[in-house]
């Protein structure tokens, strides 16, 4: 079956930097898009970053320059890069992939950014 695991979060000052990974397996990693979302106290989920099975990405506009998203097809592992973070990132962060019109999601890592 599916399984995203996701870590790499903990507590960071503003200006500082963390890079999370999702580890996945059950699917055939290197053919599918992996997504990062992330879910603020009281808010909805959100999109973050997107990294296509051949490498194209995007980003919300929020953390473009800030956020590099990137991929290990051998480890099946996705990365996320965030430097510069502001409290505004302060989130639960979330891995995930549509595999067969079902979309899958990891258990997420938590990211706060506070002095």
């Amino acid at each position: 079956q599916v399984q995203l695991v996701e870590s790499g979060g903990g507590r960071v000052q503003p200006g500082g930097s963390l890079r999370l990974s999702c580890v996945a397996s059950g699917f055939i990693f290197s053919l599918y898009a992996m997504n990062w979302y992330r879910q603020a106290p009281g808010k909805e989920r959100e999109f973050v970053a997107r990294i296509t099975h051949d490498d194209a990405t995007n980003y919300v506009d929020s953390v473009k320059g800030r956020f590099t998203i990137s991929r290990d097809n051998v480890k099946k592992t996705v990365f996320l890069q965030m430097n510069s973070l502001k409290f505004e990132d302060t989130a639960v962060y979330y891995c995930n992939v549509i595999w067969r019109s079902s979309v899958f999601w990891g258990q997420g890592t938590q990211v706060t950014v506070s002095s």
